[in-house]
């Protein structure tokens, strides 16, 4: 179960509340770092709220980590490659190939991190908690990619998207490998894919 992102609220003169302020420095810090790695004191110091405060809106660790997930899918899955294809792809299979548009963009831009929910997944391993939650984001992934694929009118949308995510996710691990055409060698492979599921 995700924890759901509260709208940010501002106190007075346009400062962001506490949880904002908690939610935004764990976002950094994971996004940078890892959940491992980064220990809640630090997230309280960066954020600048008291102890007391952090654990009023986070009871533990991993409900910040759920909340850390959940606003990564709202402006990664959804705000970047969802949003990012639509806008770049007139028809329903230019939006699909868009997808390494997206990437491909994402990945020379200085504070590319890689895949979150992979990371998290290696991370913490797929019997935790935080890994299961990671397993259901990578889903929704290939939910919105099977979902093109029907706006398409492709053939086994489910096989397809299992195919196209592959690519995906092995774009992503290429580029954190230091290869800066991973996203277009990714698109050419989507061409040939899209050409077997026509």
């Amino acid at each position: 179960m995700t924890t759901e992102c509260a709208p940010a609220t501002s106190h007075a003169g346009g400062r962001p509340g506490a949880r904002e302020r908690v939610l935004s420095a764990a976002y950094d810090l994971f996004s940078r770092r890892g959940i491992r790695d980064v220990g809640v004191n630090e997230v309280i110091h960066r954020s600048r709220v008291a102890k007391a405060t952090f654990y009023r809106h986070f009871p533990s660790k991993d409900d910040l980590v759920l909340a850390f997930l959940d606003r990564r899918e709202q402006q990664w899955t959804r705000g970047l490659i969802e949003a990012g294809a639509r806008r770049r792809g007139r028809t329903p299979e230019e939006r699909l190939l868009a997808v390494f548009d997206v990437f491909d963009d994402w990945f020379r831009h200085p504070d590319f991190d890689a895949c979150t929910f992979i990371n998290v997944l290696l991370e913490m391993g797929w019997r935790h908690p935080l890994g299961r939650a990671s397993i259901r984001y990578l889903e929704n992934v290939r939910i919105l990619v099977r979902t093109l694929a029907e706006e398409a009118h492709l053939r086994d949308c489910d096989g397809f998207s299992r195919s196209w995510h592959i690519l995906m996710k092995g774009s992503i691990i290429a580029a954190a490998e230091g290869d800066p055409h991973a996203a277009r060698r990714a698109q050419t492979m989507a061409r040939c894919l899209i050409e077997q599921h026509r």
